[in-house]
């Protein structure tokens, strides 16, 4: 692979040139091998065809197909042109097709979903009554239980598809049942809050009273791609709950129902007025499940075994680290029908924990300064754990195997990004690697780790990036004026010439725990292996990005020292990163600028202001400007309650307006859901009293992605434009 990289480099007398056009519509966007889900108890594995018309069955051993699972062409009863999705039933015999689906937030949406009999091959609608929104299958796949109009419906196979209504509570932002309230669902990664237990005889979900929580207001307008008719002429609102920071937090409960006897029961699981219930989870007793709980600080997570019957929680395990249980590791948790692998910074990096299903702790995995960053399972035939860590370096993802007696082994060969989704009996897995120079390249292997075929490698896109003259992305590292080492990656125009001074743009978002710095080809601004990035080259940019303190890869110490003040340490960074650039012969120190969007906004903002003035020029997308202004769950992580911590609250981008130095260009979506634009109004106001030039761009009905019809395209030759008028030399 080190020939690739050569090959990139000697690219540079290529005579194509990039265009956003091409970019925006997805046109370097490397293929993937997608919706991969294993099938229990075998080595095969189901996955949407290529053309989107079939579920196709395939072995992991050959990367084979074996049979065809679905066909829209070919089913009984029912007939759909098309589908979305899907969701297997745990015994492997039916399905549900998604089909019609309309996205709610950034996790969930509402759709038409079909029962599908794989060996009778009839298909035939879940409900009639309107789009579901989260089924979930029994057990043994003779019910399915989904969400309408925030109220709980089951479904039984074997009567019919007779429908009955569990709840009957639910009302628009007032009760939910069974689906997260919005900042649940955004800043827990979930979107279903319901689940049988074991003999499918109960079912059980967590409720969100959300009558308290106040209510945020977008206005929507006729607007194009698409149009909105009924704003033709007075523009609508969508009007939702949404708690900020130190604002009333929804009220939850967790409940279960008796399918037999009907009887409806609040489960005693402890949990304070202020707290959270982020899961609520099956395991394979009947008279067990698993609930999840988190104080308001979100520095204690516990685990609780429930009986559904009797109602009575025990407490099975206890997690409490310093500052913050990340909730990447709250999201990673496995529970398997004999133990329970969680991961934890509690030693100060991510290494892993198995358990038994009594909350007895059994062994740990992993024990050096290195953090453990995906989990892939337990086999408890062997007692090997499977994982994904960044032991090598913070750049750099490998997968291994740690044996029951505590031998561990790497099972991915090459530097770079590896990751990996292993057959249900452990046997196989699917290995996806890829280098900052080099698209995504899929094997199937062994569980030792050899190379059984090679299901994709991309090599057109490869070759399409040397048509297009793309240059290689280069790892650096520096040390700030402060003594901390920070790592990151440049972009330089084709036919370098060290001898002249290039203008700058740094690129960052350096959000607690993320990571931008990565030798994975999913580096870069915009994604499609930096695409992005190589334009702004082209127009004879140099494209910087350094992961500043908060961010993830090298341990609790550095990820968490942000607490309590976020902001003020990542802005410093993205100045010292600048300080740092001025040094170096061929950069053009007068002439360096910034750019970065959601959390990169808000730092863009705070770097731009932070005293010292090296940016010229900056663009902040979608940016928070204080933290009053976002959701409590995410805000309160990081900062705990404005009433706690007023000096980190009081230190924000709307509070440092008077500060700004440099050309300014905001852009926001009118519609966005998450980053209000409340946070963008209420900025151009401090900088218009502060009497500080700047410039807008705001986005009709779009969210927070900011996209939709040629949006995408309008945004990035803004960001383009504005660059080329600020910091090149006329």
């Amino acid at each position: 692979m080190v020939c690739a990289a050569l090959l990139i480099a000697t690219s540079g007398f290529a005579s194509e040139k990039m265009d956003l056009k091409s970019l925006t519509q997805s046109e370097f966007a490397a293929k993937r091998l997608t919706g991969i889900n294993p099938i229990s108890g075998s080595d095969q594995y189901a996955q949407i065809s290529a053309d989107g018309k079939q579920i196709v069955q395939y072995s992991f051993k050959t990367g084979k197909q074996t049979t065809a699972l679905f066909d829209v062409a070919n089913t009984q009863g029912e007939t759909i042109d098309s589908f979305d999705g899907y969701i297997m039933s745990p015994d492997g015999t039916r399905m549900l097709i998604r089909t019609r689906t309309q996205p709610v937030y950034r996790r969930s949406y509402k759709a038409v979903f079909y029962i599908y009999n794989i060996r009778t091959r009839k298909l035939e609608r879940l409900s009639e009554g309107g789009p579901q929104q989260s089924p979930v299958w029994s057990p043994d796949g003779n019910q399915v239980a989904f969400v309408r109009d925030n109220n709980i419906f089951l479904v039984k196979l074997l009567y019919d598809n007779s429908e009955s209504q569990v709840t009957k509570d639910g009302k628009l932002n007032e009760v939910i049942n069974g689906i997260p309230d919005w900042v649940n669902e955004e800043e827990f990664s979930f979107n279903t809050a319901m689940t049988f237990n074991a003999d499918g005889t109960m079912l059980c979900w967590i409720r969100y009273d959300e009558s308290a929580v106040k209510q945020y207001s977008l206005q929507l307008f006729k607007g194009m791609n698409p149009e909105k008719e009924d704003y033709a002429v007075y523009p609508g609102s969508y009007s939702y709950k949404y708690p900020k920071a130190g604002e009333v937090n929804s009220e939850v409960s967790a409940w279960s129902y008796d399918i037999k006897s009907h009887r409806t029961q609040k489960l005693e699981v402890p949990l304070g007025k202020e707290d959270y219930m982020p899961r609520i989870l099956s395991t394979n007793d009947a008279g067990k499940i698993i609930v999840y709980t988190m104080n308001r600080h979100q520095d204690e997570l516990n685990l609780y075994a429930v009986n559904p019957r009797s109602t009575v929680a025990k407490l099975l395990i206890k997690e409490s680290v310093p500052k913050y249980v990340k909730e990447e590791a709250m999201e990673s948790i496995v529970i398997d029908k004999d133990y329970i692998l969680m991961p934890s910074d509690r030693d100060g990096y991510m290494h892993l924990y198995l358990y038994n299903q009594n909350g007895q702790l059994l062994r740990k995995i992993g024990d050096g300064q290195y953090d453990i960053t995906a989990v892939y399972g337990y086999d408890a035939q062997t007692g090997d754990v499977y994982y994904q860590a960044a032991a090598l370096n913070s750049h750099d993802r490998q997968v291994y195997v740690t044996e029951k007696n505590g031998k561990t082994l790497r099972l991915t060969d090459q530097e770079g990004w590896n990751s990996a989704i292993f057959s249900a009996d452990f046997k196989y897995f699917i290995n996806t690697w890829s280098d900052r120079n080099t698209p995504y390249v899929y094997t199937t292997r062994s569980n030792s780790g050899k190379v059984i075929a090679t299901n994709l490698d991309n090599k057109e896109l490869q070759t399409k990036t040397r048509k297009y003259g793309w240059t290689p992305t280069e790892m650096f590292s520096f040390i700030t004026s402060e003594g901390v080492k920070l790592d990151g990656w440049m972009v330089k125009p084709a036919n370098f010439d060290a001898n002249k001074r290039y203008p700058v743009i740094l690129f960052q978002y350096s959000g607690p725990g993320s990571q931008q710095v990565i030798d994975s080809w999913n580096i870069g601004s915009m994604g499609q292996g930096g695409a992005y990035d190589q334009y702004l080259a082209q127009q004879g940019f140099v494209v910087v990005c350094v992961d500043g303190r908060g961010t993830a890869g090298r341990g609790a110490e550095f990820e968490k020292c942000v607490y309590q003040r976020l902001g003020l340490y990542e802005a410093k960074d993205q100045v010292e990163t600048a300080l740092y650039l001025t040094k170096q012969p061929w950069v053009d120190k007068e002439n360096i600028g910034i750019w970065g969007w959601s959390y990169g906004g808000y730092c863009t903002l705070m770097s731009m202001s932070e005293g010292r003035p090296v940016f010229k020029a900056g663009v902040s997308v979608a940016p928070v400007t204080s933290y009053r202004f976002y959701d409590s769950v995410y805000t309160e992580r990081f900062m705990r309650t404005p009433k706690e911590n007023p000096d980190g609250y009081n230190d924000n981008a709307i509070t440092r307006a008077g500060k700004l130095n440099g050309a300014l260009l905001l852009c926001h979506g009118v519609g966005d859901d998450n980053v209000h634009p409340q946070n963008t109004f209420e900025y151009a106001e401090a900088l218009v009293q502060a009497d500080k030039d700047f410039k807008e761009n705001y986005y009709t009905n779009r969210n927070h992605s900011i996209f939709g019809g040629n949006t995408r395209n309008h945004l990035l030759r803004q960001i383009t434009q504005w660059f080329q008028e600020h910091l090149m030399d006329k």
